[in-house]
């Protein structure tokens, strides 16, 4: 049963954050992930101070109000700092994180929080982190959020599918279309934020970015149709979860990196072998292609 609960919890965790990064890959904000994932920790830090406890509500609200607090600033500098996107990412987001870290060392002592299992996580932990409910077992609290937060993806996804596709393909034409591309925008970080924080404490961190970034990459080598695109990344995220587990057990190494290695596997593969952006397809396609032109070359020398 342990093994369950340690693979339901990785699959769970993989398929949110696919979705969600579906829609940064194809924004060409794939780091923004990773900014988001690092400036929410003094919003986990100031709902623990302000709670003294470990509850889900408060924790999304802090991380939720942070994740899209690093959105705004960053467009902001951007806009009024005239600097790249990258750069003002960087700003905004090392700022943060340094802050929530240095609240976590000043409360530490009164507060149950510890960065590095931000960070890190360790999903072999989840079977005993139950969710005890009127005195009954529910199961790991880590599978009811991460479930609960997969639900709210999928409910933003599907309910502004049409909205969704024209923004993440062109801005400007979601605007002049009158599509509300400021909820848009600002709802889909918020599921990042939510999605990033639900799995902190199981996966933690590092393996969050992986997980959304990777697996909506390794879909987009293989098709251009958003629907199709999401179902892989979803996929593919499982897939690397579960093959992930297995090759941590054999090794025995970390979960969680054993998981972000196989992302970089199945990405690896499609890379090379993409029917239409693989770099062994191309090489072969090129060596078909000089062979065929090579005996018209020689037919036509020989016609002159």
């Amino acid at each position: 049963m342990t093994t369950f609960w340690i693979l339901l919890t990785a699959c769970l965790a993989s398929a949110a954050c696919a979705l969600v990064g579906t829609y940064l890959v194809l924004r060409k904000q794939a780091m923004l992930s990773d900014a988001i994932s690092h400036a929410v920790l003094p919003g986990i830090a100031i709902a623990f101070l302000l709670t003294a406890s470990r509850n889900t509500f408060p924790m999304l609200l802090g991380a939720g109000a942070f994740g899209l607090l690093t959105v705004y600033l960053t467009e902001k500098l951007q806009e009024r700092g005239r600097l790249m996107n990258d750069a003002s990412m960087g700003i905004v987001f090392t700022t943060l994180f340094a802050i929530g870290v240095i609240i976590i060392t000043l409360f530490a002592g009164s507060v149950d929080l510890d960065h590095e299992c931000i960070l890190f996580g360790e999903i072999a932990y989840v079977p005993w982190d139950l969710w005890i409910f009127a005195g009954m077992n529910m199961g790991p609290r880590p599978v009811w959020i991460l479930g609960m937060v997969l639900v709210i993806n999928l409910i933003f996804i599907l309910s502004c599918y049409k909205e969704l596709k024209i923004y993440a393909f062109d801005r400007q034409l979601a605007v002049s279309m009158g599509i509300p591309v400021v909820f848009i925008h600002y709802g889909l970080m918020g599921t990042v934020s939510f999605s990033t924080i639900a799995s902190f404490e199981s996966v933690g961190a590092i393996l969050v970015v992986a997980l959304i970034i990777v697996p909506p990459a390794t879909a987009y080598l293989l098709t251009r149709r958003l629907s199709v695109m999401l179902i892989l990344s979803v996929s593919f995220g499982v897939l690397s979860s579960l093959s992930g587990y297995y090759l941590a057990l054999v090794t025995d190494t970390s979960i969680a990196g054993a998981i972000a290695v196989m992302t970089g596997v199945f990405f690896g593969l499609a890379l090379l072998f993409s029917p239409q952006e693989g770099v062994i397809t191309k090489r072969n396609k090129s060596i078909q292609n000089t062979s065929t032109q090579v005996p018209e070359t020689a037919e036509g020398n020989q016609l002159s």
